[in-house]
C-alpha cells in the first residue's frame, strides 16, 4: 500500500519517473543495478535484508551510486540514524505529505543542502554521542573557512545560503564544500554532518 501511494504521488509530476519497486532488501539491490535510478526511496526493516545493509550493498557495489533517502515510521529511531551511518542521504517519514516527498526527492537529486537538520541533529545527539580521545586527523587539516562551511551544512544550509552567509560566491561555497566532503572522507553533506557530530567537531544542543 505504501508503494502504490509513492508511485501515485511521484508518477503525477512531469519531471519525475518510477523505474522500479522492490518487495524485499536482497530484491530492492537488484533493481538498482538493472534499472540505475537517480534515488531510491528505502524501506528501513524489510525481509531478507534491510535497508541499511541494502543501501550499504547499493552504495560499495556501484560506480556510480543513486541517492538513497530512508523511509521510515518513526524519526526518532537508531535504525534511522544507522542508515545515514551508511551512507543514505536522508530520511522521510511515512506519513509525510505528497508535497514533502515530492520536494524531498528533487532537494536529494540535486544534492545541495540537508534534509531534516534539526532531525539529524536529534539523532546525532541521541545515537552518535560516542567519547573521543583526540579530535580526528581531518579536524586539522580543515581551514578556518571550511570549518565554518561544514557548520553551516549541519544547519542545513544550500550553497546559496552559505555564499550569501559567509560573503562570496556559489561557485566558491561549491569548492568549499567538496574540499569538506573530501577532507572528511564523506560520501555526502549528509555524511560529512554525521562524521561532525560523532568526532565532536560538532555538538548536539
Amino acid at each position: 500500500m505504501v508503494r502504490t501511494a509513492l508511485r501515485v504521488i511521484l508518477e503525477a509530476e512531469p519531471d519525475l519517473e518510477v523505474v522500479g519497486e522492490a518487495t524485499t532488501g536482497a530484491e530492492a539491490v537488484s533493481v538498482v543495478r538493472a534499472a540505475r535510478p537517480d534515488v531510491v526511496l528505502m524501506d528501513v526493516r524489510m525481509p531478507e535484508i534491510d535497508g541499511i545493509r541494502a543501501t550499504e550493498q547499493i552504495l560499495a557495489t556501484l560506480d556510480a551510486p543513486p541517492r538513497i533517502v530512508v523511509v521510515t515510521t518513526f524519526e526518532n529511531d537508531s535504525y534511522v540514524y544507522d542508515a545515514l551511518r551508511a551512507g543514505a542521504a536522508g530520511f522521510l517519514l511515512k506519513r509525510s505529505a505528497a508535497e514533502d516527498l515530492v520536494q524531498a526527492v528533487r532537494l536529494v537529486a540535486r544534492s545541495d543542502s540537508l534534509l531534516f537538520p534539526a532531525a539529524v541533529r536529534a539523532l546525532a545527539a541521541e545515537y552518535g554521542s560516542r567519547p573521543q580521545a583526540a579530535a580526528p586527523p581531518w579536524v586539522n587539516r580543515l581551514t578556518e573557512r571550511e570549518a565554518e562551511v561544514l557548520r553551516l551544512m549541519a544547519k542545513g544550509m544550500t550553497n546559496a545560503e552559505i555564499a550569501a552567509a559567509l560573503g562570496f560566491g556559489a561557485a566558491t561555497a561549491k569548492t568549499h564544500v567538496a574540499a569538506v566532503l573530501a577532507k572528511t572522507g564523506a560520501r555526502d553533506r549528509t555524511q560529512a554532518v554525521i562524521v561532525a557530530y560523532e568526532s565532536g567537531f560538532i555538538r548536539p544542543r
